[in-house]
C-alpha cells in the first residue's frame, strides 16, 4: 500500500471518530490503530513514543526482538530488583507459539537470558519476545489475544 493511500486512510478514520481500521486489498493488508489519549491530536501507521511526563525509554533491538527492562511506570508498583517486560510494538499479546500449544512461561518460573517469554503479533508477523536478564517471573500483565500497545508491561521480573 502507498504511503498516499495509508494518508487518505488516516484521515477517513479521523474525520469518522474511528480508532481503529484494517483494511486488505491485491496489494496486501494494513491495520491502522490510533492512540485513544485525550490530546492525539496526530495519528501514525507506526508506533509512537508514548505522550506525557518523559521518562528514560527501553531501547528495542528490532532485529533480535529483544526488550530492555525498565522502571515501573506510574500506577504499578516494583519491588527493588524487579524490572519489567514492555511491548517493542503494537499488536497482539499471545503466551505461546501456537493456539494448541504450551504457554512459553508460567508466573513463579525462572528464566534465563535469551529465553522467549511471549510472541507479540503485529501484521501478521510473529515476534518472539525475550528476557534481556534472568531471574523469577513474578506476573504476567497480560491475557491472552489482548492488543498492546508500544512500552506497554507485559511481565514482571525479579533479577537473580
Amino acid at each position: 500500500m502507498e504511503l498516499q493511500e495509508i494518508k487518505a486512510l488516516l484521515a477517513l478514520m479521523r474525520d469518522f471518530g474511528l480508532s481503529e481500521l484494517e483494511i486488505e486489498d491485491r496489494k496486501g493488508k494494513v491495520r491502522l490503530v490510533r492512540s485513544t489519549a485525550p490530546n492525539d491530536d496526530a495519528m501514525t501507521a507506526h508506533p509512537a513514543a508514548p505522550r506525557g511526563k518523559t521518562r528514560p525509554v527501553s531501547e528495542v533491538s528490532a532485529a533480535s526482538g529483544r526488550v530492555q527492562m525498565s522502571k515501573s511506570p506510574p500506577g504499578l508498583e516494583l519491588a527493588p530488583g524487579q524490572r519489567l517486560v514492555q511491548s517493542p510494538m503494537v499488536g497482539t499479546f499471545y503466551r505461546a507459539p501456537a493456539p494448541d500449544a504450551a504457554p512459553f512461561v508460567e508466573e513463579g518460573d525462572t528464566v534465563r537470558k535469551g529465553q522467549a517469554l511471549c510472541i507479540v503479533e503485529a501484521m501478521k508477523m510473529m515476534n518472539e519476545i525475550e528476557a534481556e536478564l534472568g531471574g523469577k517471573l513474578i506476573r504476567i500483565l497480560c491475557d491472552n489475544g489482548q492488543p498492546v500497545e508500544y512500552g506497554q508491561p507485559l511481565m514482571i521480573i525479579e533479577a537473580g
